[in-house]
């Protein structure tokens, strides 16, 4: 979807930043959205450390350390998996549905392969099915040997972005685009 620009995520100057296509940063700050802030990981994604590194609706690939999510066995938490895999299907289904409308996730299972004990693991969700009112990602999550420990998909419905979400949506700044 043509080149990608690093941008400043205003929550966390020392974190990675997501990778935007320049032409959809352009087309969030004309709209006045802080597209960095609007497609972060969000409350819970931040609190288990979820990290978004690169961000297109082809793909969207994001981190998460295994400490500090894990069951009592010392395993990372199967739904430490599933917050991952639904934040990066989500990502990709907004992205998708671009600016007027908004992604609500209506379906996600997991598949849990192995598990892991330390380290991060990488999520990468990529489209099975992108429409006009719903968009389905397959999210596979790996460990930092490459070995898959997950695999997920999410199902998200595509709704129009109504005047009561707009106290969610968070307003771009004049460097926004830069």
């Amino acid at each position: 979807m043509g080149e990608q620009t690093q941008v400043a995520s205003p929550s966390s100057s020392s974190s990675p930043s997501p990778l935007f296509p320049q032409a959809v940063l352009d087309e969030y700050a004309a709209l006045g959205v802080d597209l960095a802030a609007l497609f972060s990981a969000g409350d819970l994604g931040t609190r288990m450390g979820v990290e978004i590194l690169e961000a297109s609706a082809e793909r969207v690939v994001g981190t998460m350390p295994v400490k500090g999510n894990t069951q009592p066995y010392g395993l990372l938490h199967g739904g430490a998996s599933a917050v991952l895999a639904e934040t990066l299907g989500s990502v990709g289904s907004m992205l998708h549905g671009g600016p007027a409308k908004i992604a609500v996730g209506v379906d996600l299972n997991c598949t849990h392969h192995r598990g892991a004990r330390d380290g991060l693991v990488t999520g990468t969700a990529t489209p099975v099915h992108r429409g006009r009112s719903t968009a389905t990602y397959e999210i596979v999550i790996t460990d930092e040997q490459d070995r898959r420990v997950c695999t997920a998909r999410l199902t998200c419905l595509l709704r129009d972005l109504a005047p009561r979400d707009a106290e969610h949506v968070p307003v771009a700044g004049p460097d926004a685009a830069s």
